[in-house]
């Protein structure tokens, strides 16, 4: 899966925890916790739902694009091979219309990611938000001052991390809700498509 939403949810958990809920009370270096928010969220349960969901939904596309980005590559490859035989004129089309098709690929590319974004965060806020609220809660209910995302530190004591905590939780039933992410048999991580690459 593309990795934005994460980032993004780290950024809220770090925004909405360290400045807004646990501020006044951060620069009294107090009780402190990290949460590797990324995988406090895709590993439950849910999460793995939800990456299940997506790779079943988008794999078939994604081999399809990477069909055409190799065919297109393949095409360039010839079109530089008969460089030198090919009239002109004929040179001239067949490069005007590798172009063309560059294009077309590239712009179907982004529609794809602009989907495959749009489902991801549509299976994966709900999780989000829950996981968030299991945070708060451990926050309040320990006397945590603050929490951060794991991923916004250089270094920190394994015993000052909640990740594992979360998601127990969150799979116990803190924050679950089975009907909130599709069900689909297995699990794996989706990576974001890949671009066409530009031949020069």
């Amino acid at each position: 899966m593309t990795q934005g939403f994460f980032k993004r949810g780290a950024a809220v958990l770090l925004a909405t925890l360290s400045m807004g809920f646990f501020a006044s009370t951060a620069a009294a270096a107090g009780k402190i916790a990290v949460v590797d928010t990324q995988r406090a969220i895709m590993e439950t349960e849910d999460g793995l739902r939800a990456q299940a969901t997506l790779k079943k939904l988008f794999d078939k596309r994604q081999r399809e694009l990477d069909k055409k980005q190799t065919e297109l590559q393949q095409e360039r490859e010839d079109i530089d091979k008969q460089r030198e035989v090919l009239s002109k004129g004929a040179l001239a089309k067949r490069v005007e219309k590798w172009q063309r098709e560059m294009v077309q690929l590239q712009t179907v590319f982004v529609d794809y990611n602009k989907e495959l974004q749009k489902k991801q965060n549509e299976l994966t806020q709900p999780i989000f938000t829950k996981a968030m609220g299991l945070i708060r809660r451990m926050a309040t209910q320990e006397g945590y001052d603050l929490v951060m995302d794991k991923q916004a530190v250089p270094y920190v004591r394994s015993d000052l991390d909640l990740t594992d905590r979360v998601i127990t939780l969150y799979n116990q039933g803190g924050g679950s809700d089975k009907s909130s992410a599709a069900p689909a048999a297995g699990a794996a991580k989706k990576a974001p498509a890949k671009a066409p690459a530009k031949s020069n």
